[in-house]
């Protein structure tokens, strides 16, 4: 059944969503995101390994990740590099020792040389789960793995609308890796334009990017302000120490993407529960203005409403990523699929997120989903008046239509 609300096409408030983010609560009920027990992808393996029914190489730290990775079904070709000292362990992390981080669908690995394994995998309910294997030591088994609470003074703040979420940050490090310049910070997604991300970020691959903040790190010299220089990959850094000696453009694109989908899904997904807990089970009319905030913001954001523009010339993607990223391509009958790269004006071709397959989307409450599903059968309309859908051709909306309509659960009957 598709909730409907008799009231004018709502735009995206920023005061009103502003005072949406500070209802939420997530320590507190309905959600008590610290006792409930986690069913996300890496609360499974850790199953395993503690019951002795999974291996991790423990030959040194790089054998470690890799067997990690591999029982998380994570692409060792998702790495990306940072060196900016911008996380739990901010003291080891500078140009000279970059933290690699590598992601799927649903979970996400930092990793830093002679640091720890920090591990957010994404619980359909509560969002991110913040585990830590502790240092690998010669002969001392699995490392302990621990729940840790100190992520949320980033990772549940104003830049995941205050609950635990996904974070990216674009600086000007100096050679401590402490930031001199912030270029962008507390917004994540597809908007953002390219041109003030990257920051404290190595970048590689062929992006052509004529500016752009990636490979540079800044001095403060007295009597002449910051002085910028490059820092290529590997020029103060040892690669081998890393999996690979890639910092690819693609995975970048990427993984934007999909953090401004978590983040989005799991601000809804918690204003919901505190919603129809207050209405036992309804949603209560006083909120429907905010209800359709949500719902629009969603679709808007499926349908790559405001996706920042690549570069004239597009991007090329590293082969192995592209590869490893349609392992799971779910093509429709014609052979199309969610996750076809376009890289020559956008990043896809056909602009729905191959995220609405995930558990993240799929687990939200119905009738949420299914009032997302209907803007984005209206945005995907042949002929239809809203300019802001207007980025999408006849061809593709067509085309989105057939690969949802084929091969996504859940779509609601009326689905054309």
């Amino acid at each position: 059944m598709v909730l409907r609300f008799a009231f004018p096409f709502l735009l995206f408030f920023p005061a009103l969503l502003s005072a949406l983010e500070s209802k939420v609560a997530f320590r507190e009920a309905p959600h008590r995101y610290l006792q409930h027990e986690p069913k996300d992808r890496f609360a499974a393996l850790r199953q395993q390994i503690e019951a002795g029914r999974a291996e991790l190489n423990l030959e040194d730290d790089k054998a470690f990740l890799a067997s990690i990775l591999k029982a998380l079904d994570v692409p060792e070709s998702s790495q990306l590099l940072v060196f900016s000292a911008s996380s739990l362990q901010s003291e080891i992390i500078n140009p000279r020792n970059p933290r690699a981080l590598y992601f799927n669908e649903d979970t996400y690995v930092g990793w830093v040389p002679g640091g720890k394994v920090e591990i957010i995998s994404m619980d359909p309910e509560m969002g991110g789960i913040f585990y830590i294997f502790e240092r690998l030591r010669a002969g001392g088994g699995v490392p302990p793995i621990t729940r840790s609470e100190k992520c949320f003074n980033c990772h549940a703040g104003l830049a995941t609308r205050r609950v635990p979420g996904l974070i990216a940050e674009s600086l000007l490090p100096m050679a401590s890796g402490a930031s001199l310049e912030t270029y962008r910070r507390d917004e994540q997604g597809h908007q953002i334009p390219l041109e003030v991300r990257f920051g404290g970020w190595h970048l590689t691959g062929e992006h052509n990017l004529k500016n752009h903040h990636a490979n540079l790190m800044g001095t403060n010299v007295p009597g002449r302000g910051i002085e910028k220089q490059k820092v290529e990959p590997g020029q103060m850094s040892d690669l081998g120490l890393h999996l690979r000696p890639t910092s690819d453009i693609l995975p970048h694109l990427v993984h934007e993407h999909q953090m401004g989908f978590e983040n989005r899904v799991f601000h809804a997904a918690y204003l919901l529960r505190q919603w129809l807990a207050e209405g036992r089970g309804n949603l209560p009319m006083r909120l429907k203005e905010e209800f359709e905030e949500l719902t629009e913001e969603l679709a808007r954001y499926i349908l790559f409403v405001d996706e920042a523009k690549l570069p004239g010339q597009g991007i090329e993607g590293d082969a192995d990523f592209v590869r490893d990223f349609q392992r799971n391509r779910r093509p429709a009958a014609g052979g199309l699929a969610l996750k076809d790269f376009d890289l020559k004006t956008r990043i896809f071709k056909h602009r729905c997120s191959y995220m609405l397959y995930t558990d993240s989307w799929q687990k939200l409450p119905v009738v949420f989903r299914e009032r997302v599903y209907f803007k984005m059968a209206e945005g995907l309309r042949e002929q239809n008046p809203n300019p802001a859908y207007r980025h999408l051709e006849p061809e593709e909306k067509l085309a989105i239509r057939a690969i949802l309509k084929e091969t996504l659960p859940g779509l609601p009957p009326w689905w054309r």
